[in-house]
């Protein structure tokens, strides 16, 4: 199996389904940036690259949006879409349920424990994506995108308010982002998580100074 081969099909794939979606926060450099980022995780915990590989490139592969009532149920479909690919290209079967449990145990929102560490590789990658100067980034674009405000204007960092990431772009920082952090499963995730959250506090001191 020439996993460098297989990769370029992994590639492929994932620009043919992200071209098709309008979503900055998801788009083909998301998929990328968790690949690097779980290859670099995978090297520093000596995990099993022939799992966590395919898992990395294909963890998003039926993109759902942050709105959708199918939300919670992203990460099963992208399992089972993501395995009806892994078959179609022959590849070794003896590491599909790793996979597709890496796929399923991904996403925040769907609740599942990851159960072996290239699954815990897998949701330290794409959370870290979440973290960070990129994480910023990606909150604000998926805000313009539904349509929230930056911020409250009578309380902007939720000093004396229930957070509501609902109604301002700001909150999710609280409701969401910094708990992520929290969450990270590998020492190294844990490690390189604890950077990007000092980045985000940073930001939000400076955001203090201009609002």
């Amino acid at each position: 199996m020439n996993l460098l081969q297989i990769e370029v099909q992994l590639a492929n794939k994932v620009q043919e389904i992200t071209s098709l979606h309008v979503d900055p926060a998801h788009d083909y450099l998301h998929f990328k940036r968790v690949v690097a980022t779980s290859k670099f995780l995978c090297t520093q915990e000596q995990a099993r690259l022939e799992v966590v590989l395919p898992a990395a490139w294909l963890h998003d592969l039926v993109i759902v949006p942050k709105n959708d009532p199918r939300r919670k149920q992203a990460s099963q479909l992208s399992a089972d879409a993501a395995l009806d690919f892994l078959r179609h290209i022959k590849y070794p079967e003896e590491f599909h349920k790793d996979i597709a449990h890496a796929i399923i145990a991904h996403s925040f929102s769907a609740g599942f424990e990851p159960q072996t560490l290239e699954a815990k590789i897998v949701q330290d990658a794409d959370r870290l994506d979440g973290l960070g100067a990129i994480g910023i980034a990606r909150c604000f674009a998926t805000a313009g995108i539904l349509g929230r405000p930056f911020y409250s204007e009578n309380d902007p960092f939720c000093n004396e308010r229930q957070s509501d990431d609902t109604l301002f772009t700001v909150d999710h920082f609280y409701v969401k982002l910094f708990k992520t952090a929290e969450t990270l499963k590998t020492a190294a995730g844990r490690k390189e998580g604890l950077r990007r959250a000092t980045i985000m506090k940073n930001f939000l001191s400076d955001l203090g100074l201009e609002i």
